[in-house]
């Protein structure tokens, strides 16, 4: 229930009172946010959404009577498109429980724990990551700015000709696991092109991802701990809180992983870097693919793959869960094709197969980039 002037009304649903106080303050330091109420579990929350119905709740996951699993799914069955955070923690079981909220239609998550010193710095830290994201998915239903695509934008001319798929380096963060699923479920097994993406995700939520990944991808999904070759046959996912780059080294291609270098658009892991990397080796063999996701992670990058002659897949506004990072790319006008998530595996593959013949090798266990044959050695 958006107002004219954009205020948005937000539901605070924890069992603990300290910590809706400190939501509460939080948010309400935002001239645009207002605290429309709060709940200490999730049947009074429920009750709340009813009553208040307000424009996005932010959902504590390990709750009393009934937690925030059994409140998500309760909504989901009635209401699809209310914005929904959780506000989840940096553990094993809180990780856990997050991705399953976001398979159960949770938009965005937040974690509890700060990286940081005092009290202040935490709040500091906790505004920072909290507030953007409620602007996000709360405006996400507004009349866009500009049209979608088809209506004004449209494909670039191309300056150099296509060529060979040789490297597909992937991006996406809010929304992201979902869309993921989708993305991975329509690749091969013998896709014959290396794989590796970034997610914006802290560490031990990356490493359950990819774990969760592998039970809807034909292709094994493993975290990157850094020196691991990097060849046809398995999707590598950057690590939480580490940079992810490619490194190509006598004739083979490795990973690189750097937790020491600082975040870049706010993010470690960051689109941008992986994606550079990936153009310095295979230049306009690049393939990029830009998911759903906030704020503008991958833009600089993209630029830099058309620029070299590479490819640019952006999924659509409608299939996304914050139209940030894809729309910023076709907004700039370099987005070779902009898809639904659904249709984004079949163009990709589409691309990889040109110049290839109609035959997907059985077992691809090696690619030539640049003139290098970089092969897994036996």
């Amino acid at each position: 229930m958006q107002n004219k002037a954009n205020h948005f009304r937000i539901l605070l649903v924890d069992d603990s009172s300290v910590v809706r106080r400190v939501l509460t303050n939080v948010i309400s330091s935002d001239p645009q946010l207002e605290v429309a109420g709060t709940a200490s579990n999730g049947r009074m929350a429920l009750e709340r959404i009813a009553q208040l119905k307000p424009d996005l709740v932010v959902l504590d996951i390990e709750m009393p009577e009934m937690d925030g699993l059994e409140t998500l799914a309760a909504l989901r069955k009635t209401n699809r498109r209310l914005p929904v955070i959780m506000f989840s923690t940096l553990t094993q079981r809180g990780g856990a429980a997050t991705l399953d909220a976001l398979a159960l239609g949770a938009d965005d998550y937040v974690p509890k724990e700060r990286n940081t010193l005092g009290l202040a710095a935490a709040i500091e830290d906790l505004r920072r990551d909290l507030l953007p994201k409620i602007h996000a998915l709360c405006s996400r239903d507004l009349p866009a700015k500009t049209p979608a695509f088809g209506q004004a934008l449209a494909a670039p001319k191309r300056t150099l000709p296509e060529q060979r798929v040789e490297l597909i380096v992937v991006g996406v963060s809010t929304g992201g696991p979902e869309a993921l699923c989708k993305f991975l479920s329509g690749i091969p097994r013998n896709l014959p092109v290396p794989m590796a993406i970034v997610q914006h995700m802290p560490p031990i939520f990356t490493k359950l991802l990819a774990e969760r990944l592998t039970s809807k991808s034909a292709i094994p999904v493993k975290e990157a701990a850094g020196g691991e070759l990097l060849l046809p046959g398995t999707i590598w996912l950057a690590p939480g809180g580490k940079h992810l780059s490619i490194v190509l080294s006598q004739s083979r291609l490795y990973l690189h992983t750097d937790e020491k270098t600082p975040p870049r658009n706010f993010c470690r892991p960051a689109v941008d870097v992986l994606f550079e990397s990936a153009v310095q080796i295979a230049g306009a063999g690049t393939l990029g693919v830009i998911l759903t996701g906030m704020g503008k992670d991958g833009l600089e990058s993209c630029e830099t793959i058309r620029k070299k002659g590479g490819q640019i897949i952006v999924q659509d506004q409608n299939t996304s869960v914050v139209w940030g990072m894809p729309g910023a790319v076709a907004q700039a006008g370099i987005a070779d094709a902009i898809k639904p998530i659904q249709e984004v595996a079949p163009e990709l593959m589409q691309r990889v197969m040109k110049f290839r013949g109609k035959a997907i090798p059985a077992n691809p266990t090696a690619v030539s980039i640049r003139g290098a044959y970089v092969q897994q050695s036996k």
